[in-house]
């Protein structure tokens, strides 16, 4: 039932106005995304694991989140194969329940192996309430594991929210 709420509530939210990717913004979001990567490294420095052992992440630099019972998260970042960038993706997210505010974060998700990056190419990325992000902070990497190949990581920029709530996020993926 969660996973239908969750299906149903992201393709509410792609019925919403698509941002689409203009070829002058891929310059400004790598910048922002390699700085976005050296802020998580200076706040954890034991994610190095993570970028030294993943196939891939997807880096997003600043990601927009409010709500008020019934929430939503949208960010645009990079993908990264090996440290070499190969497209681009938007992250969006749904939530119900009890919410209100607005917050701004960095998110990283990382890809343990080529099947869990290929995965996000096919546009088949769909993150439920069983995959929870870690916040970066010194150390938290060190416990930190992978859950469906995946491991997420988040940085607060800013805002305040409270919540107790359900809800998923999709990844899409643009080839550069």
């Amino acid at each position: 039932m969660q996973r239908i709420i969750t299906l149903f509530l992201c393709g509410l939210l792609s019925l919403g106005a698509h941002a689409g990717w203009d070829p002058n913004e891929e310059k400004n979001i790598i910048g922002e995304a390699n700085l976005a990567i050296e802020r998580f490294k200076a706040k954890d420095p034991s994610l190095a694991s993570f970028f030294d052992q993943a196939e891939g992440w997807a880096v997003y630099p600043t990601v927009g989140k409010a709500g008020f019972w019934v929430g939503g998260a949208y960010g645009k970042g990079v993908v990264y194969q090996k440290g070499q960038v190969i497209g681009f993706s938007e992250l969006k997210q749904v939530s119900v329940g009890l919410q209100f505010g607005g917050q701004a974060y960095s998110e990283i998700v990382f890809f343990r192996d080529a099947d869990a990056l290929q995965r996000l190419k096919a546009e088949k990325m769909e993150f439920d309430a069983q995959v929870s992000a870690v916040v970066a902070d010194k150390g938290a990497a060190a416990n930190a594991d992978y859950h469906k190949g995946v491991a997420v990581f988040t940085l607060a920029k800013g805002g305040l929210m409270a919540e107790a709530s359900v809800g998923g996020q999709q990844l899409s993926f643009t080839p550069k």
